[in-house]
């Protein structure tokens, strides 16, 4: 049987009401539903009768066909943890703001339903980021992000001071309040916040942007995938934090090194329509784009 795994913010009745009745159009198309034993509670409290439930942990959605998400870009990240290791997809149905990476709208959900029980989504690889810490040449720490690795200083009051390197080669080192290195998928998130270039996400590349660097160069760098960024924390009293999709952390102490690479795993993100990203980002960021003369079928009103 088929089986479709739930992941949902379980903090928001309209999430859980949808999650529900989504689950409830799946079982009339003969489609079994696994939900995570984090949410089966608030699931079950908003009317769902049963459900295959699984430990919410990486791997999660081992044997699953798709993971549909009803949240915003937080609870997809969080889906990505999950689909871990298992080539599940990922179709972000957005209830949060932004929800850049959500493919639906909750005024969609019967196209979502029409849609998963026709198989009729498609697949894109998205390009993650390995990373490893490393203090007096040991490893100390390793993980993954989608969006991004952040080091970042723990002391409001105190820049961090780092050093930072391509491929086995100084670059700079910056007074700052941190360091994003991001992927493509990730440009439009922290990296975007901080002053980083938006990359369309079927460029295959890796991104660092300094955070309020007290330096005369401080530019946004776009650089090979193949490429090693490394971030190591120099000064006499610098300390800092990783922060891996603003979900996973680990401490840094002085000395420490980071070491951020194109990752040896994809996410897959399930895809319904072939729109073009110029226009997710007309539509996500509400860009002015009135007067354009293009064709009339793509042609964006004011309200857009």
């Amino acid at each position: 049987m088929r089986r479709i795994l739930l992941a949902v913010h379980e903090a928001r009745d309209e999430a859980t009401k949808i999650a529900v009745a989504f689950a409830a159009d799946l079982r009339t198309q003969g489609i079994d539903v696994a939900v995570l034993d984090t949410e089966a509670e608030a699931l079950r409290a908003a009317g769902l009768d049963d459900a295959h439930v699984v430990t919410a942990a990486p791997g999660a959605a081992a044997g699953c066909e798709l993971i549909v998400v009803f949240g915003g870009d937080g609870t997809i990240l969080r889906a990505a943890e999950l689909c871990r290791g298992t080539e599940t997809p990922v179709l972000g149905v957005n209830l949060g703001h932004v929800g850049f990476l959500a493919e639906a709208d909750v005024e969609d959900i019967q196209d979502v339903v029409r849609v998963v029980a026709d198989r009729g989504y498609t697949v894109e690889e998205r390009l993650t980021v390995d990373v490893s810490v490393t203090v007096d040449g040991q490893v100390v720490a390793t993980n993954w992000a989608l969006n991004e690795a952040s080091v970042e200083k723990v002391a409001r009051e105190r820049m961090i001071e780092v050093v930072v390197e391509i491929d086995d080669r100084p670059v700079s080192r910056w007074g700052c309040d941190g360091i994003v290195c991001a992927t493509p998928t990730g440009s439009t998130a922290y990296n975007f916040s901080a002053g980083g270039p938006i990359v369309w996400p079927e460029v295959s590349a890796l991104l660092m942007v300094p955070i309020s660097a007290h330096a005369l160069f401080a530019r946004p760098l776009v650089v090979s995938p193949d490429s090693t960024l490394a971030i190591e924390v120099v000064g006499a009293q610098s300390a800092g934090i990783l922060w891996c999709d603003g979900r996973r952390a680990a401490e840094l102490p002085l000395g420490s090194r980071v070491e951020v690479r194109k990752g040896r795993e994809t996410v897959r993100l399930a895809r319904l329509h072939q729109a073009s990203f110029a226009d997710r980002l007309v539509r996500k960021f509400r860009l002015p784009v009135a007067g354009w003369r293009g064709a009339a079928e793509h042609r964006w009103d004011e309200e857009v």
